[in-house]
């Protein structure tokens, strides 16, 4: 019995003294990439295995020049060969194994195969890579004294207006509170934005903070933030400074209706102002009828010289006599009113004093 309680001592106390070890290890665990060989010539290739990667994940393979696992890219994809990358996805358990072919980089060595997520949660890691017939040069030095650490979430502060609504660039302002955990001073220090749509790299751009942060220190920096007229979508803007990302916030971009809303107003108004232009073109050449007026658009003066008795009068002016008959069915010579004309002159009237009129009986 003695011995039995012994022996599950003695498991409880390696079980406790190996928790501990269990833990570390899993915590250290985490994104990591091996290589199938450490040195590789141009045109060549390797084969790049990785583990401790979220499950089907997407990810994106480089050779980058001006790095180290411990610095990380110097000049982030810039220093990269993305014309030769290739795209993985890790399975269940978050591995891969894929072909890398090995391209010398825009810059110097020393070189590394990097590996980053595309979508999602951040995470990468670097392998040691030495790219044969290439050239090495030495890291620039890091800096020493003032160095900045991000000590809250940066923010984007601002809404879009009306004019965003219709097409203008939508705008934001990075809002963030930093840090010097340096020993030295840092005077004006001069930070990246970048905004990045999908899988594309982002586009940085410089900005100065005019100012200086004591050893200790922290500030409120705010920078502005702003997208090409008509942009929509989500987009991710990023924060660098000295060459390492300190912050990433995601930015939700609507989609400008209001440029849909004119097109689809355009498509309307055009065919039918073109319309009613086309009908009176056709209404100022079209023919006149036989009866004189016009089929549309009848017109008061016109009316007034065709109707007898309508005609302008001047005041006092008696009506001219009664003219030949313009009846179509009347010809000149069986005109009524022309018969007599043709005729020899004589004498109307009932009774004539020259001719005796013979008495009835009565």
């Amino acid at each position: 019995m003695n011995g039995k309680v012994r022996t599950a001592a003695l498991l409880a106390v390696f079980a406790l003294l190996l928790l501990p070890l269990t833990e570390g290890t899993a915590a250290a665990d985490g994104p990591s990439v091996r290589l199938s060989t450490a040195q590789a010539g141009t045109g060549g290739s390797l084969t790049v295995s990785g583990s401790g990667w979220r499950p089907h994940a997407l990810l994106m393979m480089l050779v980058c020049g001006r790095s180290t696992p411990s610095r990380g890219v110097l000049g982030g994809t810039n220093s990269c060969a993305n014309g030769d990358g290739r795209a993985v996805t890790t399975d269940a358990k978050g591995s891969f194994t894929r072909r890398l072919p090995v391209a010398e980089p825009p810059v110097p060595c020393p070189c590394v195969v990097h590996v980053a997520t595309v979508e999602g949660a951040k995470a990468q890691a670097d392998a040691v890579l030495k790219v044969a017939g290439h050239a090495v040069e030495p890291l620039p030095a890091q800096p020493s004294g003032g160095r900045l650490s991000i000590l809250t979430d940066p923010r984007l502060d601002g809404a879009d207006g009306l004019l965003t609504w219709f097409g203008a660039p939508p705008s934001r302002t990075l809002v963030f509170t930093v840090g010097n955990v340096g020993t030295s001073p840092i005077r004006n220090p001069v930070f990246q934005v970048g905004t990045s749509h999908g899988v594309f790299a982002p586009q940085w751009e410089d900005q100065e903070w005019r100012g200086t942060l004591g050893s200790g220190k922290k500030a409120r920096i705010r920078l502005p933030v702003e997208l090409a007229a008509g942009a929509h979508g989500d987009y991710t803007v990023s924060l660098k400074c000295d060459g390492k990302v300190l912050a990433e916030q995601p930015w939700g971009v609507g989609r400008p209706w209001g440029v849909t809303l004119f097109w689809v107003l355009v498509c309307l108004v055009v065919p039918a102002a073109l319309f009613r232009a086309g009908m009176a073109i056709v209404d100022r050449v079209r023919p006149r009828r036989a009866g004189g007026l016009r089929h549309r658009g009848l017109r008061l003066p016109e009316l007034a010289l065709r109707l007898p008795g309508l005609g302008h009068r001047k005041p006092g002016a008696h009506a001219a006599p009664p003219t030949a008959s313009t009846l179509p069915w009347f010809t000149p010579d069986s005109d009524p009113n022309t018969a007599g004309r043709l005729s020899a002159p004589h004498d109307d009237s009932p009774t004539s004093p020259t001719t005796p009129t013979r008495k009835g009986t009565t």
